[in-house]
Order: C-alpha cells, then structure tokens, then sequence
C-alpha cells in the first residue's frame, strides 16, 4: 500500500498571516490595557527565570454560544468557571468535586448528593443546593445538547442535599453530575453566557468576541489553587496558533500534526491520547428511503454488509496514523477505544486486502467487466464519501482511504461539502465524522434505533433490535461497574453488534492525539484522556500546571 499521495494534504505554514492576525489581537488587547504584551512571554523564552503568573493560550475554538453549562459548556473538558458535583480524575475515575458523598438506590431510581458546606460564587454569594435544583431544572428545560429527558424530579431538602428522581435507571446519569457545571440561581439571567458567575477555579473578566477571553483566578474558590493568577485564550486557528508559538506571543499552542516535526524555539511538543477519533458512517437502508425530515435516505452500495465489512478490513490504519497523522495517534476500532466500555474482542486485523476480496466474493461482488470495479446484480461498488470543506486532516483521511479501498475493487469519491450541505446529504452518502465522549451515552446516541435521523446522531438509520436491547440494559443498570458488559456485548456479543464483526455500520479510522506546543519549563500535569475536540479539555488539571524547569528537553 505504498501509492497513496500524502503529499497533496501537507499543509504550508501561512506564518505571515498567523502573526498578523496575533499582532492584531494582541494590539486589540494591549490598547484595552488587559491582554498580556509579547515581551512578558519572551522572558521564558531567553532563559530569564519563569516565575510569570499569567499564561497565553491559544488551545481550542470559541464557544459560539457563551460560557452557560445549561445549554451545553464544559460537556468536552472543564467547564473552567463553574463547579461540577464530581468530576473524573487523570486516570478518569470519579472524585468528589462540589460533592462530599452521593449514593443510589436499589431500584436506580433515586440519587442523593450531600454537597460540601464552604463553596461560594465568585461574586462571594453561597452555592447551596437550590443552586443545583436550579441548574438541572434549566438544563431540562433548555433543549440543549445535555439530555435530561430521563430526571422526573431534583429537590433540594436543605442546603447541602440534593436528591434526583429519574423515571427509569440510567447508568449514564453519573456522567451529568460530572460534566454538568453549577450556575447560581441569583446571578443567571439572559446574559449569563456572556456574564458567567461560577465557583470554578477561574472567572471571566473580559471576552472580545472573535479574539480573546481573559480569565483571572477565583478568589472565593474552595479546591487547590492554580499557580497563574491569569489566563488569556486566544481564538486562532491551528495555522495562526502555530504562527504564535514560531513569534513567542503564546505559551501553549495547539497544532495539527502537520506542523509536529517544526521545531519550534522554546517550545516542547507534547502529545496526549485522546478518544478523538474519525471514522467513515455508512448510510445502512437501500437507496429510496426517507429521512424523518423527508430528505432522500438510503444507498445501494453501503447498505450492503459485505461492502462495509471489506472497506473496514482492507484499510491500514496503521499507516493512515503514519502518513496523515505523522504518528501522533492510534488506529481505531471503535468509538470508544480504551474506555472502560469498549469490547477487545471487537478489534480486529485490518490491511487485508485478501480477506476483502474473499468477503466482497462471498457477497455476490465481482469485476465482471473488468473495469477494477467489483458489481452487484448491476450495481457497481461506487459511493461518495463527504468530509466537512477546510478540514485538510478529514481531507486526507478520506482520499488515503478512498485509495486503499479501491484495490478491493471498491470505488469512493471524495468531496468536500459545508456543514449545512452535509446535513441534508449525509443520509445517503457516506461521510467522515469525528466523535468521542468520557460518556457512554454517546454510544447510545450513535447506534440506538431511537436516535435514527436525529441531528448528527445515527444519521445512518441503523437499526439492531439484539443491539438496542443490549444497550437498554446498560443504561438501566444502576451504576457503571454493572453497565459495562451490556455496552461490550452491544459491540460484539458473539453473534451480532456494532463491530466490524457484526453489523458494521462505520469504519472507524484513527484516534488522533491532541498536540500542544508549551513553553519549556511549563508543566501541564498528568493529562486525562482527552474527548473530542471542542471546548479545553487541556485546562481540566490548571491546578496542577506549574513551571518546573525539569520538564525542558531542549
């Protein structure tokens, strides 16, 4: 498999434009007297010691719709100005945040959480538990992405107590009282995403829309304090983001892997795991199906098993990490590779161009015009495969693919399509997605008959009653521990599932790993397994970040 033409998606660095749009910002903030000045930066960088208490990051996109846990900020990484009852530690597992104790009933229908006593908003105001009936209720009540559909009730009998009624049991729920920030009922109004009052470790003081966000550390907080007393986020893109680490103006820079074999001057590249993967979703009903919308559904090459179990075994992921990732990443099988719930068993060994062929044969496939396309009762093996436009690693991904799986006899046009046409075609066409939550829930969401069409989720209109009803058991058991073999056996039971072994209704591709350049000498900690990339999960450890003049390696 060595034809494959990586060259057409490396990337040129656009350093002019980069510094441009950074000396932009930085003058937009220096003029406001707040945003720190390139000079304070450059003094880490000429071996001055670093003893600066204040960072520029450039480590993720803007939150387009503010900083409201209610309507979704903070569900991939800190929510950085709120509070959560527990949160995950570096290894994931639950430790108590606003939480001292949270226990479940028997029947899984009752959750009790005794909150800690000393925690006040940033405006010095006490968090009570009225504050955590009100954030769930206007969570429920949002119709955002956080799903509460399943909570019947929260009261909050005293200040220090919350109890959760749910309308069946639901494993999952433990993720909501993680990633779910807590907003004050005093402080919350219209504009509380632009205005956020929190008892996380840092508040905002100042946000320029489209450039930056200046936070200063939270007084009032009650956990381990971080050594920076401010924190400027910049909101570039990776192109700019690189051209800020090369000029010395950031500390941390997030970048693709493109850029990751430029040695950048006083800067280390670390790379962290992720579950931030890209797979190929297949459109799983024949062509002349609808969409619950009305929208053209279905397609006669990909709803066929053999198609999609010869696109997954005949590519090597290996080589997509290699060549499209630069090795910052790993293949992936799954949508939840290495959790707690994924299923071993549902890996299997891929770049077998042999054991594709045998399948699409045994399928009914075959080159009959020799034209190195394989057919089907006079369908040839041909589909599309959209990615969203602009995203070059998407790009890449789609056309090494699309190259590999043409030796099968397969044939894939790749296209590039905005989001919005994206939506109305990805019903019928194949398209390269990316996921990947700490939550479970997300595997529900993404092969669940109940999610058939809606939005992003299974927009494949895949459909398993033995799957659904695995997963059903999985989220009606009472905690995590008892989840996990239903999730396991919903990918692979030994007879059917969501894996390659089964029904197969994506070719999930790489897991990519999420790289930073930092300032030497600054230490980010032991870093979580990071989720897909938006929000920072990056900051989900600020307590432990500190400058350690160890960490330089160069």
């Amino acid at each position: 498999m060595g034809r494959f033409s990586w060259r057409w998606g490396k990337r040129k660095v656009r350093t002019g434009l980069g510094i441009l749009l950074v000396c932009s910002i930085g003058l937009s903030g220096c003029a406001q007297g707040t945003a720190p000045t390139a000079s304070s930066v450059e003094d880490g960088r000429s071996g001055i010691a670093l003893t600066k208490d204040e960072l520029v990051l450039a480590v993720g996109t803007e939150p387009e719709g503010g900083f409201d846990p209610t309507t979704g900020w903070g569900q991939y990484g800190s929510p950085l100005f709120q509070s959560t009852l527990l949160k995950r530690n570096a290894k994931l597992q639950l430790v108590n945040d606003l939480a001292t104790a949270y226990s479940v009933s028997e029947d899984g229908l009752t959750w009790t959480v005794t909150l800690r006593e000393d925690v006040k908003f940033s405006d010095g105001e006490p968090l009570t538990a009225e504050d955590v009936k009100f954030t769930f209720d206007t969570a429920a009540q949002s119709g955002s992405v956080i799903d509460l559909t399943n909570m019947a009730d929260v009261q909050a009998p005293d200040d220090s107590t919350v109890i959760f009624t749910l309308k069946s049991p639901q494993s999952t729920f433990i993720s909501l009282l993680t990633t779910l920030g807590i907003v004050p009922e005093h402080a919350y109004g219209a504009d509380y995403a632009e205005h956020p009052v929190g008892s996380g470790p840092y508040k905002l003081v100042q946000w320029d829309k489209g450039q930056q966000a200046i936070v200063e550390a939270n007084e009032e907080y009650y956990g381990n304090k971080s050594a920076f007393h401010k924190l400027t986020f910049l909101y570039l893109d990776e192109d700019a983001a690189y051209a800020a680490a090369q000029a010395g103006t950031v500390d941390i820079a997030a970048i693709p892997a493109a850029f990751s074999k430029q040695e950048v001057n006083g800067m280390t590249l670390e790379a962290v795991k992720t579950v931030d993967n890209r797979g190929i979703m297949f459109p799983m009903q024949p062509a002349g199906a609808k969409s619950g919308d009305g929208l053209p559904a279905g397609n006669d090459v990909t709803s066929d098993l053999a198609i999609r179990q010869a696109v997954n075994v005949v590519i090597d992921r290996k080589t997509l990490v290699e060549g499209v990732l630069e090795g910052y990443g790993r293949p992936a099988y799954s949508v939840s590779d290495d959790l707690p719930w994924s299923n071993e068993e549902a890996v299997f060994t891929d770049a077998n161009l042999e054991e594709a062929k045998r399948i699409l044969t045994s399928g009914g496939w075959v080159d009959t015009d020799g034209d190195g396309i394989v057919e089907k009762n006079g369908v040839k093996a041909e589909f599309n495969l959209l990615y969203f436009a602009g995203d070059l690693t998407r790009q890449s991904l789609a056309l090494a693919a699309a190259d590999m799986v043409a030796q099968a006899g397969i044939k894939i046009n790749v296209e590039g399509k905005s989001r919005e046409e994206t939506k109305k075609m990805a019903y019928s066409n194949a398209v390269l997605f990316g996921w990947g939550s700490h939550d479970p829930l997300e595997t529900y969401n993404l092969y669940s008959s109940t999610h058939k069409g809606e939005g992003y989720y299974n927009v494949g209109l895949y459909s398993n009653p033995v799957v659904d009803s695995w997963m059903e058991k999985a989220l009606k058991a009472t905690s995590e521990e008892e989840a996990l073999p239903f999730w396991q056996k919903a990918e692979w039971d030994g007879t059917t599932g969501f894996s390659y072994q089964g029904d197969a209704p994506w070719a999930w591709l790489v897991n990519i790993d999420h790289l930073y350049l930092v300032t030497n000498g600054l230490n980010i900690g032991e870093q979580q397994i990071h989720p897909h990339g938006h929000g920072w999960p990056v900051t989900s450890n600020l307590e432990e970040w500190s400058w350690d003049n160890s960490t330089n390696k160069k």
